[in-house]
């Protein structure tokens, strides 16, 4: 028979990372690709919104929030955000 070597090496492990690790990570990354994170809470009107643009679209959180924020600027640079904001108020939305 052969004479095999063993060695009495064991094989490194990684370190776990805990999840706050893991998202800081996560958001770095985000952030290095050009991207913000915004927070917020919806109102049930802009929530029921949501779920409306959501199903029609199958757009994700993200895409939807950014297009939301541009459409809004577009209603802002165009004299139209008063307008848009009574629209808004007189559909209850």
């Amino acid at each position: 028979m052969k004479n095999v070597e063993q060695t009495n090496e064991l094989p490194t492990k990684k370190v776990a990372m805990s999840n706050a690790e893991k998202q800081k990570r996560y958001r770095e990354r985000q952030k290095e690709r050009g991207l913000q994170e915004m927070r917020g809470y919806m109102s049930p009107e802009a929530k029921d919104c949501y779920q409306l643009i959501s199903e029609q679209t199958n757009w994700s959180d993200s895409v939807i929030l950014s297009n939301a924020v541009r459409l809004t600027y577009a209603a802002y640079k165009n004299g139209q955000i008063g307008l848009l904001n009574n629209w808004l108020k007189n559909n209850k939305l």
